[in-house]
């Protein structure tokens, strides 16, 4: 008797303590919502910043730019404000690293196809030979949604300085370029509301594709969370 009570008793605490486990963790699921880290420099370290650190402010956004799309429209940072976007960096004649990147782009198109907060930037590193008619040709090969994905033509000058010296594009000593050297990244750069870059993958890689989509809903969760760094 004795026996089968330690026994009844030891499986009662083990029950409590895996109810108990199971509250936690649901209880971490939804009020504890880890943020991204941003990225300030070059070399890609992440920081967790907080609203209250004093490096809130000075948290590196994209600055204000303006080139065309395939469909001929002006595409600024007014269109970005307030939304999540990935960019990347490509052109229509490579046919290395470039061709994998598109079809990986085109699957965020097609899981955020309903999405209006989700936009898609692709410059060209090119764009001289990638004029709007060329682009457009481009986007009907693979299917590029216009309202969704944006493949961007303009100044290489203006491309190029937005590619190394904010999105820290490029290799690792991109930043530190003149700017003349020929861009050719696999990276692609989610980049939150506020034009801040959140997080930088390996745009060939499907694995990091899933990842991309994870943090895409990390930041729209932030927007909703008290705890959130962005509200």
């Amino acid at each position: 008797m004795l026996k089968w009570s330690a026994c009844f008793l030891c499986s009662l605490f083990i029950l409590m303590a895996c109810n108990n486990s199971s509250n936690t963790l649901s209880n971490l699921k939804t009020d504890s919502i880890v943020a991204l880290p941003f990225f300030n420099v070059p070399d890609w370290t992440p920081e967790w910043i907080s609203k209250e650190d004093t490096g809130y402010a000075k948290i590196h956004s994209i600055p204000a730019f303006s080139f065309k799309d395939q469909e001929g429209a002006d595409i600024t940072e007014a269109d970005v404000e307030g939304k999540i976007y990935v960019a990347n960096f490509f052109y229509t004649k490579c046919r290395g690293i470039c061709p994998k990147m598109t079809t990986n782009m085109s699957f965020l198109q097609e899981a955020f196809k309903n999405d209006s907060t989700i936009l898609l930037l692709s410059h060209s590193v090119t764009p001289e030979l990638d004029s709007i008619a060329v682009l457009k040709k481009y986007a009907i090969l693979n299917k590029v949604d216009s309202k969704k994905w944006h493949l961007l033509t303009g100044s290489k000058n203006e491309i190029y300085a937005l590619a190394k010296q904010q999105y820290f594009a490029g290799d690792s000593v991109g930043y530190y370029q003149t700017g003349n050297e020929f861009l050719h990244t696999e990276n692609f750069i989610l980049v939150d509301q506020k034009r801040r870059i959140r997080g930088v993958y390996n745009g060939t890689l499907l694995l990091e594709i899933d990842r991309i989509k994870e943090d895409i809903q990390t930041l729209k969760l932030e927007v909703v969370s008290n705890k959130s760094p962005i509200k």
